[in-house]
């Protein structure tokens, strides 16, 4: 899953980057409020960690502006504004929780996943023979075994489940596998759909994952 980071302190954006994406997180930040505003409106997010005291468009703007567009992403306040009337104006204006600065890494994750967890909208699991992914808590099961995969890999076979049968382009997995920030080699792809074959594949004599040559990968049931 993906989370957004609007912070304009780059040694909080950089630790919380670090450490979400340690957890298996995949992370984008910004400093800017307009450029915040972009990203939200143009990619979907699992939550959106939302600082307040920000260049080109403050954190209640940003939150409000989203919410009369409809965007229901979960949204966490983070400030260094500690008073009653900040955090009213945080909720008034959409937020789903707000944490005063300096936080605990520890209590701001479990809070993360808790507004994850209450979204409306949970992930299903995707059935694709009896390959099962769960995007919630990031698992796959393979004929009854759980199959542990590394984060990244988790991302690509999720992409690739989500779409099952079709086929999926190197380039919308370097996209959706990692940061905007990053510039991985393409050949991280095949290194990782190998590192996946031999896990949920090979040892089911299965051959689920298959390659387009020229245009990608697509996940198929096999059974």
């Amino acid at each position: 899953m993906r989370v957004l980071i609007v912070e304009d302190e780059p040694r909080v954006a950089d630790a919380l980057r670090t450490g979400l994406n340690a957890e298996g997180w995949s992370v984008d930040v910004t400093g800017d409020g307009l450029e915040a505003l972009w990203y939200a409106e143009n990619h979907e997010y699992a939550a959106i960690l939302l600082d307040i005291m920000l260049p080109g468009l403050n954190g209640y703007k940003v939150c409000a502006r989203l919410r009369a567009e409809g965007n229901a992403t979960p949204i966490i306040m983070l400030t260094a504004k500690d008073g009653e009337y900040d955090e009213a104006e945080a909720l008034d204006a959409g937020a789903d929780d707000y944490v005063t600065k300096p936080f605990s890494y520890v209590v701001l994750l479990a809070r993360l996943r808790n507004v994850v967890r209450r979204a409306p909208a949970r992930t299903p699991v995707i059935h694709v023979g009896d390959l099962a992914v769960d995007p919630a808590t990031r698992t796959c099961m393979r004929a009854g075994d759980e199959i542990p995969l590394t984060s990244k890999e988790f991302t690509l076979l999720e992409m690739l489940a989500s779409q099952s049968g079709q086929v999926v382009s190197k380039r919308r997995l370097l996209e959706g596998g990692w940061d905007f920030a990053e510039q991985p080699e393409p050949n991280l792809i095949e290194v990782h759909i190998s590192a996946l074959r031999r896990k949920i594949d090979v040892p089911y004599g299965r051959r689920s994952i298959r390659t387009v040559r020229g245009h990608g990968y697509q996940l198929v049931n096999d059974a």
